[in-house]
């Protein structure tokens, strides 16, 4: 079982998406996209990861829909 990411990261990263800013399935590109918009390390590594753990599963979706 994985970590539980807080409502705080979770509600954050659905409005960033939303919003229309580009991110990968790539922990390392989203980190640095989201280091011109946070200043906390810890809460933008949380943020990259969950948007990079979303990103993979739309990709793996859309690969599995015909």
């Amino acid at each position: 079982m994985g970590k539980i990411k807080s409502k705080m990261i979770r509600k954050g990263a659905r409005i960033l998406n939303k919003e229309g800013v580009e991110f990968t399935p790539d922990f390392e590109k989203n980190k640095k996209i989201l280091g011109n918009l946070m200043s906390s390390k810890k809460l933008r590594n949380q943020m990259a990861g969950l948007l990079a753990k979303v990103k993979k599963r739309e990709a793996k979706s859309a690969l599995l829909t015909p």
